[in-house]
């Protein structure tokens, strides 16, 4: 898994915090996550063990105030501050209670979330390679010819996990899930591929095309 202190891009950050990349963004933008925790070298990242904290103030926007999720989490900045050099294990043995005045909350169960998420953000990197000699260089799912993309495409479509295995059966179940959690957390740049360009074993589910709108003469 990644370690506490590594640095996520913002795409990664949210799989892991389970919040749309927009979220992620106010996050950082707004300065809900402190400061210490986000780097803006070369792009935006987000310490690993912070996804917690990202996860915490949105998921409990309907409970808390603005001020109470922000007094938390600046409660909790200085333990993650010093925590940043541990191991996840030794992490979620820490004590992740805060508690101000009359209100207590458990931080825990969101650094427990963000363990399991970063688990499988390693796994699904270590499933996925590239190799010129494979598809030119296409990312594909290691010890396969078939490429990532094309099978989380295949799931966001709506496309059925049978119907998936069927047109590829050296995946199983889980491969398929790891594949989408890769994909999103690392996404395409530019346009989509034309059916022309389709790898082998991929199959065309429909090829409807939409006429573009003629301009007003």
């Amino acid at each position: 898994m990644p370690a506490v202190a590594e640095m996520l891009k913002v795409s990664e950050v949210a799989v892991v915090s389970r919040v749309s990349l927009r979220d992620v963004n106010r996050a950082l933008d707004e300065h809900i996550l402190p400061d210490a925790f986000v780097s803006f070298d070369n792009g935006r990242y987000v310490l690993a063990g912070a996804c917690s904290l990202i996860t915490f103030y949105f998921a409990s926007a309907r409970r808390l105030t603005s001020e109470e999720r922000l007094s938390a989490i600046r409660t909790a900045e200085p333990r993650l501050a010093r925590s940043r050099a541990l191991p996840w294990a030794a992490l979620l043995r820490e004590d992740w209670t805060v508690r101000d005045d009359f209100l207590t909350i458990d931080l825990l169960p969101f650094m427990k979330g963000a363990s399991e998420r970063l688990d499988d953000l390693a796994t699904a990197r270590e499933m996925v390679t590239t190799s010129p000699d494979i598809l030119g260089g296409t990312p594909v799912i290691r010890g396969t010819r078939v490429p990532v993309y094309d099978v989380a495409a295949s799931v966001a479509a709506g496309h059925s996990t049978e119907r998936i295995l069927a047109t590829w059966p050296s995946l199983d179940t889980e491969k398929v899930r790891l594949a989408t959690i890769y994909a999103e957390a690392n996404p395409l740049r530019g346009r989509p591929r034309a059916p022309a360009d389709l790898c082998e074993g991929s199959v065309i589910i429909t090829d409807r095309r939409i006429p573009r709108a003629r301009k007003a003469g």
